[in-house]
């Protein structure tokens, strides 16, 4: 029970961290790659391309949170990513609901929710077949 909840933990902190990560440099780079399109901070949350290029590696670092969950979780990976996956889904919702939530339109953060928990399954599937792999390498070949 305890490896399960710390799993799926792990799997959000991951999530979490390398998120704001990535943003931290990302944003960097684009204003200062793209100064003119790109003149400041608050020209990034208006900008289309970059709110997709966030969208877009925010999912990709929950199939990674997923990934961590399955891995760390000895028994039914992919359940707990799933269980991972439907937290943070809960966690996007509220972070929409909070005052400070406005800092994007309703609908993305809606798709943000749903699109989570699949973007979590991935990580977790990922993992399953992978751990099958390693043993299917690891076994001994019948001459």
């Amino acid at each position: 029970m305890l490896r399960s909840l710390l799993s799926v933990l792990a799997g959000i902190a991951v999530l979490t961290v390398a998120s704001f990560a990535i943003e931290a440099a990302v944003n960097l780079l684009l204003l200062r790659v793209f100064p003119e399109a790109l003149p400041g901070p608050e020209a990034l949350s208006s900008n289309p391309w970059v709110r997709t290029l966030m969208f877009v590696y925010g999912l990709m670092c929950v199939a990674a949170g997923g990934y961590v969950a399955a891995r760390i979780a000895r028994q039914l990976p992919v359940q707990h990513a799933a269980a991972m996956g439907i937290i943070q889904s809960g966690l996007t919702i509220m972070a929409m609901l909070s005052p400070g939530g406005n800092h994007a339109s309703r609908w993305v953060w809606v798709v943000t929710a749903i699109l989570t928990i699949p973007a979590a399954l991935v990580g977790g599937v990922v993992c399953k077949r992978r751990k099958a792999n390693d043993g299917l390498e690891k076994a001994p070949a019948s001459a």
